[in-house]
């Protein structure tokens, strides 16, 4: 009776330690799992990488800061990172802190910071800072895009020159043919106002579009943007993307799409898989930021 317990025993133990906990992987276009170091071999030889990202999923910040530093040393420096989340009239407290003229809670005090900025962007922008990068506010100041969603785009060119300065040029093109935005009205449902739809859109676009110009003003040659977004901002080759294309074609721009799969082994979603050029999978019970 005692060997029959040990040998149970021991077959428990040997399944438990079979388990193999997959906190990632990395999928090309084509569906073929690809380790981390070719990833970031490929990634170097783009102008702009948007780096998708759930905002509250702490794997998927941890891979961006990861994906970033080892961008930066294949590289040798010539990085430059830009984030949705940092608003364009803000960049000039964000300069300060890189310089190291702000401290962490002087630009707390000044710049609209995510909730979450501390556990998730902080990274970041102290990786930036330590290695005196360029770390560019790229999205439109929220009140801006909140104003369209509640009285259209044309209000935006009652604005003044100096407010202006913060959105993408205008008129700015909003075209249901970007991916995303069909789905999007789809979404709000058939007996949705037609106007109310087309701000909420609109509100959209004006965000995308911003994050294009400013990522188009401030590339350089020889060197990689990395941009990080909400995975909606630039999924199945749409919003952030299509107004990079609209604006210059020929500019080679890598988008790295997440999902999430209660599969253990991390492959590729049966549903709701439409993949970019990398694609990261990643459990759905991973930890939560907030």
């Amino acid at each position: 009776m005692k060997n029959i317990f040990i040998a149970l025993l021991l077959a428990g133990y040997s399944f438990l330690n079979a388990q193999e906990f997959k906190a990632y992987q990395f999928y090309d276009q084509k569906g073929k799992a690809i380790s981390t170091d070719k990833l970031i071999k490929e990634l170097a030889e783009y102008d702009v990488i948007l780096f998708g990202e759930n905002h509250n999923n702490s794997i998927n910040h941890w891979l961006q800061l990861k994906v970033t530093e080892a961008l930066y040393a294949r590289k040798n420096g010539q990085i430059i990172l830009g984030a949705e989340m940092f608003e364009r009239d803000n960049q000039s407290q964000l300069n300060q802190y890189l310089k190291g003229v702000f401290d962490a809670k002087a630009l707390k005090d000044s710049a609209r910071l995510w909730n979450n900025y501390t556990t998730d962007y902080k990274p970041l922008v102290d990786f930036a800072k330590a290695q005196k990068l360029d770390f560019i506010a790229t999205n439109i100041p929220r009140r801006y895009a909140s104003q369209t969603a509640k009285e259209g785009i044309e209000s935006l060119l009652a604005l003044n020159e100096e407010e202006k300065k913060y959105i993408a040029q205008l008129p700015i093109q909003v075209s249901l043919e970007t991916p995303g935005y069909k789905e999007m009205k789809a979404m709000m449902g058939d007996h949705a106002e037609g106007t109310k739809v087309m701000n909420f859109i609109s509100a959209q676009a004006t965000k995308d579009a911003t994050m294009a110009e400013s990522i188009l003003k401030n590339i350089q040659e020889g060197k990689t943007f990395i941009h990080y977004n909400g995975n909606y901002h630039s999924k199945e080759f749409g919003g952030i993307y299509w107004y990079l294309k609209q604006k210059n074609p020929h500019l080679k721009i890598a988008v790295i799409s997440v999902f999430e799969t209660e599969n253990p082994d991390l492959k590729i979603p049966q549903k709701d898989y439409v993949p970019t050029n990398f694609n990261l999978i990643i459990p759905s019970d991973m930890t939560k930021t907030y």
